[in-house]
């Protein structure tokens, strides 16, 4: 029993993504299909018809494959609908490579979507699911602000102090998204500015939460040792990683809710996958679920990016800047692009693509080593976690 590298491994050849924003002239089908056309034009000679299956990774804007053929005007296509809360776009993406890897399948799409601002929701849309009764009605900044108490009495620290890494992380995120023609926020922020900001739970403020946003991505994978059929620079896949907990963290009196287990798990596994010991050094570019700026701050340690009760001080000193040791969010993370939830695992990964292609212009960053996109949903103590791990380089088999 075990995780295990993909035996055959595969690789991305063409991707495209939206811009994110708040679409009210365009529906669902218009970004699906920009998404999908897009990825596949990005790969000379290949056509709609060619690719042989579909992963279509959306949660609250349609229902079956036919969310995605019917906009596409795809006939007797295999389309398989993926949903797994917010780490649903990094869902897709996996299944697709695994029916690769299997050989099921040639050529293949994982597409991501949603279209969230026409609900009129302030924040995530999310289905009802039928319970108990007992699970807590809190808001997702509500359950995300529980992290910055928990954080400051399990290493000793004030709450200010871990306040001015969130203010750090809002800053140097929107900073990104600036460089950025498809996020949904393109303006950079004073620390003042930030820092000041009305208050919505606990220590969170409006500028440490993502916005809700629409927007679609997807990309084509094929087989490695087929990929340079396609392009002459794929991105390659190391690892492909779920961990999903037992939901029960916060009915326990004794949880802390600065411990992102699933978060951990999912990295470690992937780690083991890709042959990687030390991601501090080894990892040379993230891209991870800053949904709430303490999320990403608690990341980096569970990543294993930094030491227990030192990511703080990494944030601070700017190891994680975009012209940092180890920049991560280098796109502007959910914080600037919103969190269109089928879409937002791919856009991840569609900023690898440019990055390890040479093509992320001012926001382009060294990427010797191994990219990292990690793509979370639920909230501490209730959580999925899917780690990802590209790099430009083919496995070694």
């Amino acid at each position: 029993m075990g995780t295990h590298a993909l035996r055959n491994p595969v690789a991305i050849v063409g991707m495209a993504c939206t811009e994110f924003g708040e679409h009210w002239d365009l529906s669902v089908d218009d970004l699906l299909i920009e998404a999908t056309h897009g990825a596949v034009d990005s790969v000379p000679g290949l056509d709609l018809q060619q690719v042989d299956a579909f992963w279509l990774g959306v949660m609250t804007s349609g229902v079956s494959g036919l969310t995605l053929t019917r906009p596409l005007g795809l006939a007797h296509k295999p389309v398989t609908r993926v949903e797994n809360m917010c780490a649903t776009g990094s869902e897709a993406f996996r299944n697709a490579c695994y029916a690769v890897s299997s050989g099921a399948y040639d050529v293949v799409m994982a597409v991501g979507g949603e279209k969230l601002k026409d609900a009129g929701y302030s924040g995530l849309e999310m289905p009802s699911v039928p319970n108990d009764g007992t699970p807590p009605v809190l808001s997702a900044p509500a359950m995300y602000s529980m992290i910055v108490p928990a954080y400051a009495r399990r290493y000793g620290l004030s709450e200010a102090r871990i306040k001015e890494a969130m203010t750090h992380i809002a800053w140097k995120n929107h900073a990104n998204g600036a460089l950025n023609p498809r996020a949904q926020f393109r303006k950079v922020m004073s620390k003042e500015t930030i820092a000041s900001a009305p208050a919505l739970a606990g220590n969170l403020s409006l500028f440490d939460c993502s916005g809700v946003a629409d927007g679609g991505a997807a990309a084509v994978v094929v087989r490695a040792e087929d990929a340079l059929k396609y392009t002459d620079r794929p991105l390659y896949v190391h690892a492909l990683a779920l961990d999903a907990g037992a939901g029960t963290g916060r009915n326990d009196s004794d949880y802390d809710y600065s411990d992102l287990a699933e978060s951990r798990l999912s990295a470690e596994a992937a780690y083991a996958q890709a042959g990687i010991t030390d991601p501090a050094t080894e990892i040379s570019l993230a891209e991870v679920h800053d949904c709430f700026t303490p999320t990403e701050l608690v990341l980096m340690e569970e990543l294993g990016l930094s030491e227990r009760g030192e990511a703080w001080r990494d944030v601070l000193d700017g190891r994680y800047d975009r012209l940092g040791t180890l920049p991560v969010n280098v796109d502007g993370g959910l914080k600037s692009f919103g969190h269109p939830i089928g879409a937002s695992g791919l856009r991840m990964l569609f900023e690898m693509w440019l990055q390890f292609r040479g093509e992320a212009g001012d926001r382009q960053v060294p990427t010797p080593g191994f990219g990292l996109v990690q793509n979370q949903g639920g909230s501490p103590g209730d959580l999925v976690s899917a780690v990802t791990i590209v790099s430009s380089r083919a496995p070694v088999t």
